[in-house]
């Protein structure tokens, strides 16, 4: 039941609601979950999506949070957290590399001219257009991750198309991204997220349009289109295209223009984050306080008695 008790006089949610999230995202994981920072809030990314798609949607008087808000509000709400709030900000700072040094593997889908490629743009205001795709999960291959990823941005299954030969590689910073080429697909095809707020729209965009405006990888195309996620790839792309002539062979005349094919309605962004369009510090020094929380593990009994104490005081 989402009620007005669920909320305070300021829109916030209410300890009735912390506690749910923390016992639902906390409380029963893995204990190795529990054993770092980056672990956590990862589980803390879990619960702030869980609450912007869930109760903020079935409770309009609750406000949407940045996940920066959100983690504040679930550190003061546990009494095992609550101590290390004053480092949330180094906490935060360390999540934010250690994420970016997570490999990224996703697809470059082309239409059936071969001429456009798919490309997303992210929920939060001022995102970026993208390919398709996500970060690694512990032990997965790159290809069931690409999988994964792009049935939840556009909906769009891979399997039998994907082939793993087929893919282009490059760094940005410390992160490893993975692309698998997948061509030759009816422009016709129905895109849509599966997930909800994390895709804003979906569009093909002709290839020749996304050149950079200026000799320089990373920075706009001739139409304004951000390119930091999109141009490491065009340059080998058309060199894998010219390696097949079938594929070229497939070009239309006239040409394809660029077009959207979904858009989530009345999407205009909360501005609670923007995107991080930025190439990641390749030589960010791993020496900030945040780094000395690693080895910090929690007592779940510990967790588990002040969320029960929570429970009776209220």
């Amino acid at each position: 039941m989402v009620g007005n008790t669920r909320t305070n006089s300021k829109g916030l949610p209410s300890q009735e609601l912390l506690d749910d999230l923390c016992s639902r995202f906390l409380l029963n994981v893995p204990q190795e979950d529990l054993e770092s920072f980056e672990r956590i809030l990862f589980l803390m990314e879990q619960a702030h999506w869980f609450y912007e798609d869930n109760s903020v949607e079935q409770n309009p008087s609750l406000r949407s949070l940045s996940f920066k808000e959100f983690t504040v509000l679930m550190f003061n709400n546990c009494a095992q957290l609550r101590p290390y709030i004053r480092y949330l900000d180094d906490i935060h700072r360390e999540f934010s590399d250690y994420k970016f040094s997570i490999p990224v593997s996703g697809a470059i889908i082309l239409d059936d001219t071969n001429e456009r490629c798919l490309l997303v743009k992210g929920w939060k205001a001022g995102s970026c257009w993208s390919f398709p795709r996500g970060k690694r999960g512990k032990d997965e291959e790159d290809d069931h991750v690409a999988i994964r990823e792009v049935e939840e941005e556009t909906g769009f299954d891979l399997r039998g198309l994907l082939k793993v030969g087929d893919h282009l590689e490059t760094h940005l910073g410390r992160q490893r991204l993975r692309l698998f080429i997948i061509p030759s697909i009816s422009a016709n095809t129905p895109f849509a997220p599966q997930t909800k707020k994390e895709i804003s729209e979906i569009a093909w965009f002709r290839l020749d349009e996304l050149e950079p405006a200026v000799d320089e990888m990373i920075t706009r195309s001739v139409n304004g289109l951000k390119l930091y996620m999109v141009a490491p790839f065009l340059k080998p792309l058309r060199t894998w295209l010219n390696t097949d002539p079938a594929l070229i062979a497939r070009k239309s005349d006239p040409p394809v223009k660029a077009m959207t094919v979904w858009k989530a309605k009345n999407n205009t962004g909360d501005g609670a984050e923007t995107s991080t369009c930025k190439v990641p510090d390749a030589k960010l020094m791993d020496n900030r306080p945040g780094k000395s929380f690693r080895d910090f593990h929690f007592d779940r009994a510990e967790i588990i008695k002040a969320a029960d104490s929570a429970f009776v005081a209220s």
